[in-house]
């Protein structure tokens, strides 16, 4: 398989979808869709830092693709919530970084939510243990329930111990 072009082609409609949002600015925080998706996305993380598989489980559509840039292109909700449960349970926890999340409509699909989220290794102290990394999801809503259908996750990279420690 070729993910390299998959990945480019990817990277360029979400770079397009980037661009075209910055024409209509995206809803402001106490619109509907903005407080939806951001308590999807809170959600979301709660099942994952908790390692709570099935309501994990249950916001991943049967066909996602999650993109990483440091371990490729995963297919499938199984393979998804199998991926959680073996390298990221007990292992790592998550934070959005605040100020950073974007949020803008899809028209007849859903939303695009774009942000930086931080990363953690409980019980563990260093240089290498807090990172961060961008990210860009997007959520259809389909018969009134909402389903992550695409991740990318990029960019990670290890913080220094001051700005770790500072949460900035």
């Amino acid at each position: 398989m070729k993910l390299l072009p998959v990945l480019k082609v990817l990277m360029v409609v979400v770079m397009g979808l980037v661009v075209l949002s910055n024409v209509h600015a995206q809803p402001a925080k106490d619109d509907p869709l903005y407080q939806t998706v951001a308590r999807l996305d809170a959600s979301l993380f709660d099942a994952y830092n908790h390692c709570d598989l099935e309501k994990l489980a249950a916001f991943a559509a049967d066909d996602l693709e999650f993109y990483h840039d440091q371990s490729g292109l995963s297919r499938g909700k199984q393979k998804f919530v199998d991926g959680v449960k073996n390298y990221i349970c007990g292992k790592v926890q998550r934070e959005l970084v605040p100020g950073s999340l974007e949020i803008y409509p899809l028209k007849g699909y859903g939303a695009v939510e774009i942000g930086v989220h931080r990363f953690h290794h409980p019980g563990s102290v260093g240089p290498d243990e807090v990172g961060e990394a961008k990210f860009v999801m997007l959520w259809e809503l389909k018969d009134d329930s909402w389903k992550l259908t695409r991740v990318i996750s990029f960019n990670h990279f290890g913080l220094p111990p001051s700005k770790a420690s500072s949460g900035k």
